[in-house]
């Protein structure tokens, strides 16, 4: 997984992640606050003893983190869209699923917060 730290000074810490990853880096940018970021990285030790899943419903994004992998799914991707496909029909065009849902395992992401967490605790 890539990604790249920034801290800008109108939008203040953001993280930059690869197209495949870019809900994951989304939901780091828009759904974890960076005062939450500690307990969150306790929460997620808290997964790999217990072998527990978390689950956390955000404003657009669901993260459901387990010991072996975190998945990210927006909530677009469960909206009822039959109304809007019906509209769509005559074109032949279909709404795309691409960027609707990422993963990566739970060392990866577990690298990636405490990554997150140093590059904020540096900068402040």
């Amino acid at each position: 997984m890539e990604y790249q730290f920034i801290r800008d000074p109108i939008a203040g810490f953001r993280v930059k992640m690869s197209a495949e990853h870019e809900l994951v880096g989304r939901w780091l940018n828009d759904e974890l606050a960076h005062e939450e970021v500690p307990a969150f990285v306790a929460q997620l030790e808290a997964v790999k003893i217990s072998r527990d899943e978390l689950c956390l419903e955000g404003r657009e994004v669901r993260l459901t983190v387990s010991h072996q992998e975190a998945l990210f799914e927006a909530h677009d991707l469960y909206h009822e869209q039959s109304d809007a496909l019906s509209v769509f029909s005559d074109d032949a065009l279909s709404l795309e699923e691409y960027g609707l849902s990422a993963g990566c395992g739970f060392e990866d992401f577990e690298a990636l917060l405490l990554d997150w967490q140093e590059f904020i605790r540096r900068r402040r």
